[in-house]
Protein backbone atom coordinates (compact mmCIF):
# COMPACT_ATOMS: atom_id res chain seq x y z
CA UNK A 1 0.00 0.00 0.00
CA UNK A 2 1.10 3.53 -0.73
CA UNK A 3 -0.41 6.82 0.40
CA UNK A 4 -0.35 9.87 -1.85
CA UNK A 5 -1.31 13.45 -1.11
CA UNK A 6 -3.47 14.44 -4.08
CA UNK A 7 -4.67 17.83 -5.27
CA UNK A 8 -7.62 18.78 -7.42
CA UNK A 9 -6.38 21.08 -10.17
CA UNK A 10 -9.91 22.46 -10.52
CA UNK A 11 -10.68 23.61 -6.95
CA UNK A 12 -7.24 23.17 -5.27
CA UNK A 13 -8.60 20.75 -2.66
CA UNK A 14 -5.79 18.69 -1.15
CA UNK A 15 -6.55 15.20 0.18
CA UNK A 16 -4.87 11.88 0.94
CA UNK A 17 -5.62 8.59 -0.76
CA UNK A 18 -4.27 5.05 -0.45
CA UNK A 19 -3.39 2.87 -3.44
CA UNK A 20 -2.42 -0.79 -3.72
CA UNK A 21 0.78 0.15 -5.54
CA UNK A 22 2.54 2.95 -7.41
CA UNK A 23 1.22 1.52 -10.69
CA UNK A 24 -2.34 1.41 -9.32
CA UNK A 25 -2.46 5.21 -9.05
CA UNK A 26 -1.33 5.54 -12.68
CA UNK A 27 -3.85 2.93 -13.85
CA UNK A 28 -6.77 4.59 -12.04
CA UNK A 29 -5.77 8.05 -13.27
CA UNK A 30 -5.49 6.81 -16.87
CA UNK A 31 -8.96 5.21 -16.66
CA UNK A 32 -10.35 8.43 -15.11
CA UNK A 33 -11.44 6.71 -11.89
CA UNK A 34 -9.95 9.44 -9.68
CA UNK A 35 -12.17 12.40 -8.86
CA UNK A 36 -12.34 15.23 -6.37
CA UNK A 37 -14.89 14.60 -3.63
CA UNK A 38 -15.64 18.33 -3.47
CA UNK A 39 -16.19 19.32 -7.11
CA UNK A 40 -16.16 15.90 -8.86
CA UNK A 41 -13.40 17.05 -11.23
CA UNK A 42 -11.17 14.34 -12.64
CA UNK A 43 -8.23 16.78 -12.87
CA UNK A 44 -6.35 15.13 -9.99
CA UNK A 45 -2.59 15.09 -9.56
CA UNK A 46 -0.04 13.98 -6.95
CA UNK A 47 1.67 16.61 -4.83
CA UNK A 48 5.20 16.52 -3.50
CA UNK A 49 5.38 14.43 -0.35
CA UNK A 50 7.96 13.61 2.25
CA UNK A 51 8.10 10.00 3.44
CA UNK A 52 6.85 9.23 6.94
CA UNK A 53 9.69 7.80 8.97
CA UNK A 54 9.05 6.18 12.32
CA UNK A 55 11.47 7.49 14.91
CA UNK A 56 12.53 5.72 18.07
CA UNK A 57 10.34 8.01 20.17
CA UNK A 58 7.30 7.18 18.01
CA UNK A 59 7.95 3.45 18.09
CA UNK A 60 7.85 3.59 21.91
CA UNK A 61 4.29 4.97 21.92
CA UNK A 62 2.09 2.02 20.86
CA UNK A 63 -0.26 2.56 23.81
CA UNK A 64 -0.84 6.15 22.69
CA UNK A 65 -1.76 4.95 19.19
CA UNK A 66 -4.07 2.28 20.58
CA UNK A 67 -5.71 4.92 22.76
CA UNK A 68 -6.27 7.18 19.72
CA UNK A 69 -7.76 4.28 17.75
CA UNK A 70 -10.12 3.52 20.62
CA UNK A 71 -11.18 7.18 20.76
CA UNK A 72 -11.92 7.23 17.04
CA UNK A 73 -13.85 3.96 17.27
CA UNK A 74 -15.85 5.32 20.21
CA UNK A 75 -16.74 8.49 18.26
CA UNK A 76 -17.79 6.45 15.21
CA UNK A 77 -19.98 4.28 17.46
CA UNK A 78 -21.59 7.44 18.91
CA UNK A 79 -22.39 8.66 15.37
CA UNK A 80 -23.79 5.25 14.48
CA UNK A 81 -26.03 5.22 17.55
CA UNK A 82 -27.28 8.73 16.73
CA UNK A 83 -28.05 7.70 13.15
CA UNK A 84 -29.81 4.50 14.23
CA UNK A 85 -31.96 6.48 16.68
CA UNK A 86 -32.86 9.34 14.36
CA UNK A 87 -32.95 7.88 10.83
CA UNK A 88 -34.83 5.05 9.12
CA UNK A 89 -32.75 2.10 7.92
CA UNK A 90 -33.50 1.23 4.28
CA UNK A 91 -30.71 -1.31 3.73
CA UNK A 92 -29.46 -1.75 0.19
CA UNK A 93 -32.41 0.27 -1.14
CA UNK A 94 -30.73 3.54 -0.16
CA UNK A 95 -30.31 4.92 -3.69
CA UNK A 96 -33.90 4.01 -4.64
CA UNK A 97 -35.35 5.52 -1.45
CA UNK A 98 -33.24 8.69 -1.78
CA UNK A 99 -34.53 9.19 -5.33
CA UNK A 100 -38.12 8.53 -4.19
CA UNK A 101 -37.84 11.23 -1.56
CA UNK A 102 -36.10 13.67 -3.90
CA UNK A 103 -38.21 13.28 -7.03
CA UNK A 104 -41.60 12.25 -5.66
CA UNK A 105 -41.62 14.45 -2.58
CA UNK A 106 -42.18 11.23 -0.63
CA UNK A 107 -42.57 12.44 2.91
CA UNK A 108 -40.52 10.74 5.57
CA UNK A 109 -40.75 11.53 9.22
CA UNK A 110 -37.12 10.53 9.58
CA UNK A 111 -34.17 10.80 7.25
CA UNK A 112 -32.81 7.57 5.84
CA UNK A 113 -29.59 5.61 6.00
CA UNK A 114 -28.46 2.43 4.36
CA UNK A 115 -25.96 0.92 1.99
CA UNK A 116 -24.97 2.23 -1.44
CA UNK A 117 -22.00 1.65 -3.69
CA UNK A 118 -19.58 4.47 -4.43
CA UNK A 119 -21.02 4.60 -7.95
CA UNK A 120 -24.58 4.95 -6.61
CA UNK A 121 -23.53 7.75 -4.24
CA UNK A 122 -21.74 9.53 -7.10
CA UNK A 123 -24.84 9.24 -9.31
CA UNK A 124 -27.05 10.61 -6.52
CA UNK A 125 -24.75 13.60 -6.10
CA UNK A 126 -24.75 14.22 -9.86
CA UNK A 127 -28.55 14.33 -9.70
CA UNK A 128 -28.39 16.95 -6.95
CA UNK A 129 -29.35 14.55 -4.16
CA UNK A 130 -27.39 15.04 -0.94
CA UNK A 131 -25.77 11.77 0.10
CA UNK A 132 -22.83 11.32 2.44
CA UNK A 133 -20.72 8.33 3.34
CA UNK A 134 -19.42 7.60 6.80
CA UNK A 135 -17.32 4.77 8.19
CA UNK A 136 -19.54 2.00 9.54
CA UNK A 137 -18.66 -1.08 11.47
CA UNK A 138 -20.56 -3.61 13.46
CA UNK A 139 -19.64 -3.94 17.12
CA UNK A 140 -18.48 -7.55 17.44
CA UNK A 141 -17.84 -7.43 21.15
CA UNK A 142 -20.61 -8.99 23.21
Amino acid sequence: MIKYKLICLNCNLSFDSWFASIDEYDRLKKRKFLSCHKCNSQRIDKTIMAPKLITKSESKKPNERISKIKQVNKKIKEYQNFIKSNFEYVGRNFAYEARSIHYNDKKKEKGIYGTASNKEVQELREEGIVAETIPWFEDKSN
